[in-house]
């Protein structure tokens, strides 16, 4: 697997580890204690979420000044997407 597929695959089991940690806490049936090590363990997810999001702006921004004009468009999805 690629570096950049492993990356991609991560931040995507992060999404899903943080999406059953709020329904766990949603539920309300963990200890306090369990609770605060989930919660724990969230805060952690979304610090490292945020790292690989920066680090992808990043890489967009570098390609986009190495092309002289190209500039973002904003995305208009297609019929059917």
């Amino acid at each position: 697997m690629s570096k950049k597929s492993t990356a991609s695959g991560q931040f995507e089991q992060s999404l899903q580890e943080l999406e059953q940690i709020v329904q766990q806490l949603e539920q309300g049936e963990l200890t306090l204690e369990q609770a605060l090590a989930q919660f724990e363990r969230g805060i952690g997810l979304v610090k490292h979420s945020q790292q690989q999001l920066q680090a992808a702006e990043q890489k967009v921004q570098i390609l986009l000044q190495q092309q002289d004009n190209a500039q973002l468009q904003p995305f208009a999805p297609q019929a059917g997407d």
